[in-house]
Protein backbone atom coordinates (compact mmCIF):
# COMPACT_ATOMS: atom_id res chain seq x y z
CA UNK A 1 0.00 0.00 0.00
CA UNK A 2 0.96 3.49 -1.00
CA UNK A 3 -0.12 6.64 1.25
CA UNK A 4 0.58 10.24 -0.27
CA UNK A 5 -0.31 13.69 1.45
CA UNK A 6 -0.34 16.84 0.29
CA UNK A 7 -0.08 19.69 2.04
CA UNK A 8 0.39 23.78 0.89
CA UNK A 9 -3.09 24.49 -1.02
CA UNK A 10 -4.98 27.65 0.20
CA UNK A 11 -5.95 31.14 -1.10
CA UNK A 12 -3.80 33.68 -3.18
CA UNK A 13 -4.45 36.11 -5.05
CA UNK A 14 -4.40 36.62 -8.66
CA UNK A 15 -0.81 36.51 -10.28
CA UNK A 16 0.30 34.88 -6.75
CA UNK A 17 2.50 31.97 -6.39
CA UNK A 18 2.11 28.87 -4.51
CA UNK A 19 4.37 25.52 -4.00
CA UNK A 20 2.26 22.59 -3.17
CA UNK A 21 4.05 19.42 -1.81
CA UNK A 22 3.20 15.68 -1.80
CA UNK A 23 4.68 13.05 0.96
CA UNK A 24 5.23 9.95 -0.47
CA UNK A 25 5.43 7.04 1.89
CA UNK A 26 7.91 5.06 -0.04
CA UNK A 27 10.88 5.74 -2.49
CA UNK A 28 10.08 7.67 -5.31
CA UNK A 29 11.97 5.20 -7.29
CA UNK A 30 9.79 2.49 -7.06
CA UNK A 31 7.07 4.38 -9.17
CA UNK A 32 6.77 4.45 -12.78
CA UNK A 33 5.12 8.05 -12.93
CA UNK A 34 5.02 10.74 -10.76
CA UNK A 35 2.16 13.27 -11.22
CA UNK A 36 -0.25 16.16 -10.38
CA UNK A 37 -4.09 16.40 -11.45
CA UNK A 38 -6.49 18.90 -10.90
CA UNK A 39 -10.19 18.62 -10.38
CA UNK A 40 -12.31 21.88 -10.75
CA UNK A 41 -16.22 22.25 -9.56
CA UNK A 42 -18.03 20.60 -12.11
CA UNK A 43 -15.65 19.58 -13.97
CA UNK A 44 -13.60 16.62 -14.82
CA UNK A 45 -9.94 15.99 -13.13
CA UNK A 46 -6.96 16.72 -15.62
CA UNK A 47 -3.47 16.36 -15.93
CA UNK A 48 -1.39 18.95 -14.70
CA UNK A 49 2.09 17.36 -15.09
CA UNK A 50 4.03 14.12 -15.00
CA UNK A 51 7.56 13.01 -14.25
CA UNK A 52 8.20 9.65 -15.53
CA UNK A 53 10.69 7.04 -14.33
CA UNK A 54 12.41 8.20 -17.83
CA UNK A 55 12.09 10.57 -19.95
CA UNK A 56 11.04 14.27 -20.04
CA UNK A 57 8.62 16.28 -17.98
CA UNK A 58 5.25 16.58 -19.51
CA UNK A 59 2.64 19.81 -18.94
CA UNK A 60 -0.16 20.82 -19.70
CA UNK A 61 -0.63 23.42 -22.09
CA UNK A 62 -2.19 25.89 -19.34
CA UNK A 63 0.97 24.92 -17.04
CA UNK A 64 3.66 25.39 -19.86
CA UNK A 65 6.02 28.24 -18.41
CA UNK A 66 3.93 28.87 -15.31
CA UNK A 67 4.37 25.70 -13.47
CA UNK A 68 7.18 23.25 -12.71
CA UNK A 69 6.66 19.49 -11.34
CA UNK A 70 10.16 18.72 -9.27
CA UNK A 71 11.10 15.94 -6.97
CA UNK A 72 12.93 14.98 -4.03
CA UNK A 73 14.53 11.81 -3.55
CA UNK A 74 15.58 12.30 -0.20
CA UNK A 75 12.73 12.97 1.19
CA UNK A 76 10.25 11.14 -0.88
CA UNK A 77 8.20 14.69 -1.54
CA UNK A 78 6.50 15.62 -5.12
CA UNK A 79 6.19 19.07 -5.71
CA UNK A 80 4.43 21.58 -7.99
CA UNK A 81 5.46 24.98 -7.96
CA UNK A 82 2.90 27.56 -9.46
CA UNK A 83 3.26 30.81 -10.50
CA UNK A 84 0.66 33.37 -11.83
CA UNK A 85 -2.37 31.77 -11.05
CA UNK A 86 -5.34 32.84 -12.32
CA UNK A 87 -9.21 32.58 -11.18
CA UNK A 88 -9.40 29.61 -13.93
CA UNK A 89 -6.53 27.40 -11.88
CA UNK A 90 -8.97 27.40 -8.73
CA UNK A 91 -8.96 23.37 -8.18
CA UNK A 92 -8.43 20.60 -5.76
CA UNK A 93 -4.94 18.96 -6.86
CA UNK A 94 -4.24 16.04 -6.72
CA UNK A 95 -0.85 13.97 -6.17
CA UNK A 96 -0.57 10.72 -8.01
CA UNK A 97 2.08 7.82 -8.65
CA UNK A 98 2.39 4.98 -10.55
CA UNK A 99 3.50 1.41 -9.25
CA UNK A 100 2.98 -1.14 -11.96
CA UNK A 101 -0.70 -0.91 -13.58
CA UNK A 102 -1.70 0.86 -9.81
CA UNK A 103 -2.46 4.51 -9.50
CA UNK A 104 -2.48 5.58 -5.49
CA UNK A 105 -4.07 9.06 -4.95
CA UNK A 106 -3.88 11.34 -2.25
CA UNK A 107 -6.50 13.18 -0.84
CA UNK A 108 -6.41 16.47 -2.51
CA UNK A 109 -5.24 19.82 -1.38
CA UNK A 110 -7.50 22.99 -2.84
CA UNK A 111 -6.08 26.04 -4.25
CA UNK A 112 -8.05 28.67 -4.40
CA UNK A 113 -7.03 32.05 -6.90
CA UNK A 114 -9.77 35.27 -5.92
CA UNK A 115 -8.75 38.34 -4.69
Amino acid sequence: QVQLVESGGGLVPPGGSLRLSCSVSRSLYSFEMLEWHRQAPGKQRELVASFPRYGSRIYADFAKDRFLISRDTTQNTVDLSMRDLQPEDTAVYYCAVRLGTTDYWGQGTQVTVST
